[in-house]
């Protein structure tokens, strides 16, 4: 099912009715600012079993997940003062960041290190979705291993996911541009990958 969505000034009653969609265990696509993405509430343990099979992930390879703030991220990972100072001046942006995961991340989605990947993302949709939801949402690429090509349309997102996913959120066209992935979890930054976003803050 594909729903539009206003990417500049979303409207709240269909954000809130892919919230209720996601509170049931919904696996939805929706918009962010480095392409489309496919998730579910970061809690729905069944949403994610579906998730992990439909991306046929391995187990050892976590998701990161979608926070809406600063204050948001302090829940799910601890943030020391160097991290915190890197994050207010850069998010929201094309960032993932790794962090040491706290007690209330699901073990699912922590790395045997038990870190995790989160990001705030600048795309308006995603983060009136993640502030109504007043939850974290799992983000992942819609690449699957089977397709290497990527999607940047709605339309071919809902042709070929079709009922393997509960909705596609049509927001227009997104080129795909990876995040860029920090690793906050020692003294220093460590640049994991170089994508979307300016990385000289974290040399």
């Amino acid at each position: 099912m594909l729903l539009a969505i206003n990417p500049i000034n979303p409207q709240l009653r269909l954000v809130e009715r892919v919230v209720n969609m996601l509170r049931n265990g919904a696996v939805i696509c929706y918009p962010t600012d480095t392409g489309y993405g496919i998730g579910c509430e970061l809690f729905h343990q069944k949403a994610i079993k579906q998730l992990i099979a439909l991306k046929r992930r391995p187990p050892q390879k976590p998701f990161s997940f979608m926070c809406a703030d600063l204050t948001d991220i302090s829940r799910y990972a601890h943030v020391s003062n160097t991290a915190y100072r890197l994050m207010k001046k850069n998010l929201p942006g094309p960032y993932t960041f790794v962090l040491p995961g706290t007690k209330l991340v699901p073990k699912v989605m922590a790395t045997r290190q038990k870190t995790v990947g989160i990001r705030v993302s600048a795309h308006p949709v995603s983060r009136l979705l993640v502030e109504t939801l007043a939850a974290p949402i799992v983000s992942t690429s819609l690449q699957l291993e089977d397709r290497q090509a990527s999607f940047a349309e709605p339309y071919e997102i809902e042709e070929y996911f079709g009922n393997r996913v509960d909705l596609v959120i049509d927001s227009g066209p997104i080129f795909p541009d990876p995040s860029s992935v920090i690793d906050l979890t020692g003294d220093q930054p460590e640049i994991l990958r170089q994508g979307k976003g300016d990385v000289t803050p974290f040399r």
